[in-house]
């Protein structure tokens, strides 16, 4: 469970690394002794940049190997700087950016689709080497239906092809999703 200051210290550490690591070159450094345990924990996380409305970059990693305000601050820079989809983000566009934490709960292997409740679970599809993932509001600001959601997994994220996920491992998790805009950044 993660309480409101520990929400705005996430927040903080994604937005000072980014600003720090865009601005200078250098990565923010944390001071663990000043976190609660929640945040000491380890869990999985995804750190999403939106600029008008639109994704702009988002990185995640289901299997933590470090604590959640190390995790947040290691994919604040790589959803900035490394996601392939987009150029690394610029000085210019900082201000701009608002940036969206999800903090996952662990997988669950399921083995009927019906069990993925849209708008609650994220899934992640793996088939082989190949695997994709949708966070649990990608269903809901698209306003897929139960197909569409794993088809376009499958397809678009996994590379399975749009009925490759009915061979493929199933799960599901969920997550607990806060953004600056909630606690008003500017």
């Amino acid at each position: 469970m993660l309480s409101r200051d520990d929400k705005k210290v996430l927040l903080e550490i994604a937005r000072t690394t980014m600003d720090s690591n865009i601005r200078k070159g250098k990565i923010q450094e944390v001071d663990e002794n000043s976190y609660s345990k929640s945040i000491q924990t380890h869990a999985g996380a995804f750190v999403s940049l939106h600029k008008d409305g639109k994704l702009r970059g988002c990185i995640g990693r289901f299997q933590p190997n470090k604590p959640l305000y190390e995790l947040v601050r290691d994919l604040a820079i790589s959803a900035s700087t490394k996601d392939y989809r987009f150029k690394p983000v610029e000085s210019g566009e900082l201000e701009n950016i608002e940036l969206e934490i999800s903090v996952l709960t662990p997988l669950e292997k399921i083995t009927d689709p019906e069990e993925i409740k849209l708008g609650e679970h994220g899934i992640y599809i793996k088939k082989g080497s190949s695997s994709g993932t949708f966070l649990p509001q990608v269903a809901t600001q698209t306003g897929w239906n139960l197909e569409e959601f794993l088809g376009h997994c499958a397809r678009d994220k996994a590379r399975i092809g749009w009925d490759g996920w009915k061979e493929a491992d199933l799960y599901i998790y969920e997550s607990l999703i806060f953004t600056e805009k909630e606690y008003s950044r500017k």
